[in-house]
Formats: structure tokens, C-alpha cells, sequence
């Protein structure tokens, strides 16, 4: 069973279960067995729930796809009932979730069974995940840089494999830049295409989304099915899928039109082995068929940028202040890091007109950034403009949120997409020279994710990569 869970996937497991070739109790006992062993080298685990599990897995867990399947949260905003939030904040260090979020009550009919949470850094503004209230979380391909973030460590843990498949959100990259800095796939869906409810409804205007990080592209595909679909009343409609997305990773794309690039629109210098990474994954495509031509995106990714952090700042700041009636006091200095507190500041600075005005021009960037590529099919970029930064690169002892948010350029393939709400995701096709993992990115057409799903799976197919296993390993 041991080697079973390593080389299995969540839906590999979960039909282990079903068949009656082991049992949920059986699987717990194997995630925490590998927690134990490795998690004092990763700290990508940072609360257990290792009872409870227990006691669930003995009980009984819904026949769903992912029944018995080991999992866990990430220590960011997504509430389990009973379970501590932090938020990596110490303003947060007593607030316990008195419910689940929506896509955790799917999750828990699905017939998952939290056995703990994941790293984060405080309130998830960062490329990386060295939080002052759990300490760093270490990348198990190579424990001096860093594993990404806001979701490091999920992707650590997964990477790692201490369980299959693990929750990751995204905002401004963070479940696309953990998995290209630790070999995993990671989809951020379309504006929508999930729900926030009941404690939210449109956190930074569609923008953020919450899904996983994964081995394969079909847990991602099955953990989309469990999770998407707006409630009534919810600000944005999708379309639904034509057929459940697990079900499009058996269907052939066919002939698709497939723009790429190299060139980061802040025209900033993309690293070699990113953009060879790119450049690789398109004469693979093109050899499976499909007509690729270079593409380069002309938008002005610097005032998207400005534009964008301003925006969220208002809400951040509407975050902390509505907390406040829970939390019995306002936010003070001392409870939140320097960067975070500078950008509660700039939120609180910022007028009704002024945010207003924010809002309307990002809707503009959104048309501007899709309609640079609305020509194709699929666009493929590089998921990080660089290889996995050294830890201390993305510093948030640093009150000067304009300097602080000056290096997030490195994720300009992913912040912009979160602006116009396009599904993209992440795949594992490319390992640096020193044997660092670098993703490559598929973007779709607004509302897309079959076509997407569909061309991860081709390459998945062509080029393996789900055996691939990081020095640190369970």
C-alpha cells in the first residue's frame, strides 16, 4: 500500500478504496505516517487534524470521486468548520471557521478527509511562502529556493508526496507559480467558475479563485467537476461544461490554433531556461499537430499592474476592517506584517471615486490583454518569467508596498490573467539544467477550461511526468 499511495494520484486512490483493495483508515494512516517523517525537513504542514481523520475514516466518507482521499487546506481564507483560520496573521491567530465555505461542504460530500493544513505567507501576498508566524516552507527539489507561493505549501506537500492533491488559491498567481516551482499542474479557473459563498461574494472582482495543485491533469480536471458552479445570486455566470471536465481529458483537441511567447510585456528579460521550456513545449505541440506561430502579447502590463494592486489594496483593507466586529478590535500595527499593514494603509487611502475609477480601467485591461490573444485557440507563455527564486527574494518586512510590489514581475504571466478572468494553467514540462522543475502555461479562451484540459492531457501523454520525484520525498 505504501508504494501505492506514492505513485497513485487522489482519483488512483480513491478507486483503491472503491474496489475494496484498502480502506480510508488505511490511507490516513499512510498520509500522516509520511507527515511525520517529512514534514520536519518541508514544514509545508503547519496544523494536523490527524485525529479526526481517524475518526471520519473510520466512520464512514460519502462514495464520491475522491472517496477516502487524504487532503488538505491551505491556511489562507477558505473555511473548514471547527478548523483555525490564521491567514498566516497573527491578527487572525484566535478566529476558528464556525462553517465551511462552499467548495469545502462539495469537497466533504466528495469524500475527502482533512487531515491538516498548508503553509501560506501572511494573507497571501507573496510569490513565496516564508511566513513570520510558521517559519519558511522548504521546496523538496531543493531546500534553498523557495517552493512559490501564496500556495507553497500544498505544492510542497504534494510534490513531496504526502498526499495526492491539496487546495491552492489564486489571485495573482498562487496556485500557478507553486506548481511550476514544484512539478505540479495547478488550473486557475475562468471569473466565476467558482463560488466564494457563504462568507464571500466577490473578493478583488472575480479575480480570485480557489482549486488545487495535483500530479495529473485529470485530478485537476475531476477536482473542478466536484468544486465549480455558481450559486444564485453569485455576481458572474459561466456557461456549464458541455460534459463533465474529467471526461475531456479522453477527448482529442484536434487541430487547434496555438500562439506562444517568450517576451514578458513589462519587457523585462525572460530566463533562458523559461523561455527554452516555452519554446520546447511548442515544437511538441506542433508535432502533435497543431499550427503554432509566435505571438507577442502588446499590453501595458506595468499600469495593469499599478492598476491591480491598488484595487486589491481596498479590498484587503475591507477584509481586515470587517473583521473587526469578530475579532473585537480593529487591526493594529503590530498584528500584521510591515507589507501587509502598508497595504491595508494604501486600501484605506484610497477614495470611493478613486476605486471606482481603479475598477472601471481594469475592466479595460481585461478586454486589452484578452483580445492580444483572442487569434488563438490556446496561448502558451512561461508561468514564471524565472526559475524558482532563492528564499528572502520576496520580502515582506518591507513597508514600502510600491518597492514591495515592483518584484512580483516575475509573475507577470499570471497576474495578468487574473485581471482578464481566462482560464490558465500550469503544466510540468521543462527541468533546468540543475534539476529545478519549470512550468509552462496554457491559456484559454474566456470560459474554456474544456479545450485547456484537453491539451494538458495530450501532453501529459506524450511527456510523462507524473514519476518524476524531488530528492526530499515521502
Amino acid at each position: 500500500m505504501k508504494d501505492a499511495y506514492g505513485s497513485s494520484d487522489a482519483l488512483g486512490l480513491a478507486a483503491l478504496v472503491k474496489a475494496g483493495e484498502v480502506t480510508p483508515l488505511e490511507l490516513v494512516e499512510e498520509a500522516i505516517r509520511r507527515i511525520e517523517e517529512v514534514n520536519p525537513t518541508l514544514n509545508a504542514v503547519i496544523y494536523t487534524a490527524f485525529d479526526e481523520a481517524r475518526r471520519q475514516a473510520a466512520a464512514g466518507v460519502p462514495d464520491g470521486p475522491f472517496q477516502g482521499v487524504p487532503y488538505m487546506i491551505k491556511e489562507l481564507a477558505s473555511w473548514w468548520e471547527g478548523v483555525p483560520q490564521t491567514n498566516s496573521c497573527l491578527y487572525f491567530k484566535d478566529f476558528v471557521a464556525p462553517f465551511d465555505s462552499e467548495i469545502n461542504a462539495r469537497l466533504k460530500r466528495a469524500g475527502v478527509i482533512l487531515v491538516g493544513k498548508t503553509n501560506a505567507p501572511e494573507f497571501g501576498w507573496a510569490l513565496t511562502t516564508e511566513p513570520e508566524m510558521y517559519g519558511r516552507t522548504n521546496n523538496p527539489w531543493r531546500e534553498d529556493v523557495s517552493p512559490g507561493g501564496s500556495s507553497g505549501g500544498s505544492a510542497s506537500a504534494v510534490a513531496a508526496r504526502l498526499l495526492p492533491i491539496a487546495e491552492a488559491s489564486d489571485a495573482a498567481g498562487s496556485i500557478r507559480g507553486p506548481a511550476s516551482q514544484c512539478g505540479l499542474v495547478g488550473l486557475k479557473p475562468s471569473r466565476g467558475r467558482t463560488t466564494l459563498a457563504p462568507s464571500g461574494a466577490d473578493f478583488f472582482y472575480g479575480a480570485a479563485h480557489f482549486l488545487c495543485v495535483s500530479r495529473t491533469v485529470r485530478d485537476t480536471a475531476a477536482f473542478l467537476d466536484v468544486t465549480s458552479g455558481e450559486l444564485p445570486g453569485d455576481p458572474y455566470n459561466t456557461p456549464p461544461p458541455r460534459r463533465p471536465w474529467l471526461e475531456e481529458t479522453g477527448v482529442e483537441p484536434g487541430r487547434l490554433r496555438i500562439g506562444f511567447t517568450t517576451t514578458d510585456p513589462h519587457g523585462r528579460q525572460v530566463h533562458d531556461e523559461t523561455a527554452t521550456a516555452v519554446r520546447n513545449t511548442a515544437r511538441l505541440l506542433e508535432s502533435l499537430g497543431h499550427d503554432v506561430e509566435e505571438h507577442d502579447m502588446d499590453i501595458d502590463a506595468d499600469s495593469a499592474w499599478q492598476t491591480y494592486t491598488r484595487v486589491t489594496a481596498v479590498q484587503t483593507a475591507m477584509v481586515f476592517d470587517g473583521a473587526a466586529p469578530f475579532i473585537g478590535h480593529t487591526v493594529t500595527a503590530d498584528e500584521a506584517g510591515p507589507t501587509i499593514y502598508a497595504v491595508i494603509e494604501r486600501g484605506r487611502s484610497l477614495s470611493g471615486v478613486e476605486h471606482s475609477t481603479d475598477v472601471e480601467q481594469l475592466r479595460l485591461f481585461s478586454r486589452q490583454i484578452a483580445g492580444a490573444i483572442a487569434g488563438f485557440d490556446v496561448f502558451l507563455t512561461p508561468t514564471l518569467t524565472q526559475p524558482p527564486r532563492p528564499f528572502g527574494f520576496w520580502d515582506m518586512s518591507e513597508p514600502d508596498i510600491d518597492v514591495y510590489n515592483a518584484k512580483w514581475t516575475d509573475g507577470v504571466f499570471l497576474y495578468i490573467f487574473n485581471i482578464s478572468g481566462q482560464p490558465a494553467m500550469s503544466l510540468p514540462m521543462h527541468w533546468s539544467a540543475d534539476g529545478l522543475p519549470i512550468g509552462v502555461q496554457l491559456v484559454g479562451r474566456p470560459t474554456d477550461e474544456a479545450t485547456l484540459i484537453r491539451v494538458a492531457a495530450q501532453l501529459e501523454a506524450a511527456q510523462p511526468w507524473i514519476d518524476r520525484r524531488p530528492p526530499i520525498c515521502a
